[in-house]
């Protein structure tokens, strides 16, 4: 499943956020939030089949935690989009070498220390 619908909604991101912090129980993710747990168990279940999220049974209870990679369709898009250079970086190889070049044909043209004419 595509995460970016299981993102959409603001309880599932909260349930992320919790989950990048430690893994929990749904009881303890139950218990941050004004839904019953039911409503978490089905949040959290869109986000295992969305690839966010995975969940481990321990005895009667199932403990989940964040899956990392799942978010990388959404880095991939927030990269695509982000800002990038107008120009090629070589360029200001070019244009570090011409200054460089100026500042020292400045300093060879200008003596160091010029001499006061007394009146």
């Amino acid at each position: 499943m595509d995460p970016f619908p299981a993102l959409a909604d603001p309880v599932r991101r909260e349930l992320l956020r919790t989950l990048a912090r430690n893994p929990a129980r749904v009881v303890d993710l139950a218990a941050l939030h004004p839904i019953s747990r039911p409503a978490v168990s089905k949040h959290l279940r869109v986000l295992v089949d969305a690839g966010l999220v995975r969940a481990q049974t321990h005895g009667r209870e199932r403990h989940y935690a964040l899956l990392a990679d799942g978010l990388d369709p959404v880095r991939a898009l927030l990269q695509d989009l982000g800002p990038r250079p107008r120009f090629d970086e070589t360029v200001l190889d070019g244009l570090d070498l011409e200054v460089r070049r100026t500042v020292r044909d400045h300093r060879a043209a200008t003596p160091s220390d010029p001499v006061e004419e007394t009146a």
